[in-house]
């Protein structure tokens, strides 16, 4: 018999309890309606921004990824020097000197004016004028110019 007033008190504070949240859930539900209610336009805008930001950046790494894949493979590449043959003909035709072809034969080993200048045992101005006589007799303008000039002409291997 005890047990049951107990579990009678009980009952009503539970039912007690239950009632308070389910008024509670309606005046938070109401509350919230009327938030979207009064705001609606804002919500709206910033779901179409969302979406719209959403869809923008998947447009953009869709357009942004490579079509074609590259891939690079990297070998040794072996210059045969033993069948070069200078072309003397084109050497006379053009009036270059031993002193510029050796300066030529450097630029294509790429090295810079001084290192070509101490290599050969001359000054930098030196180097640069007979590099400039190169490039006005090969008609050209950069060094890998006069060296692709040379590779065609057979000046140099």
């Amino acid at each position: 018999m005890k047990a049951e007033r107990i579990f009678n008190r009980k009952t009503h504070i539970f039912w007690y309890s239950f009632s308070l949240c389910i008024l509670l859930f309606v005046l938070n539900w109401l509350k919230l309606r009327l938030v979207i209610i009064d705001h609606a336009f804002e919500i709206y805008a910033g779901a179409i921004a969302i979406i719209f930001t959403g869809l923008g950046i998947w447009l953009a790494l869709k357009l942004t990824k490579p079509k074609v894949k590259t891939v690079v493979i990297e070998q040794p590449v072996y210059i045969s020097r033993e069948n070069f043959v200078l072309n003397e003909h084109e050497l006379n035709k053009l009036q270059i000197s031993k002193r510029e072809l050796e300066v030529l034969q450097l630029m294509a080993e790429g090295l810079s004016n001084q290192e070509m200048a101490d290599k050969l045992f001359l000054s930098v101005s030196t180097i640069k004028t007979h590099a400039n006589n190169l490039f006005s007799k090969l008609d050209v303008t950069r060094r890998t110019l006069a060296i692709s000039k040379g590779k065609q002409l057979g000046l140099i291997p």
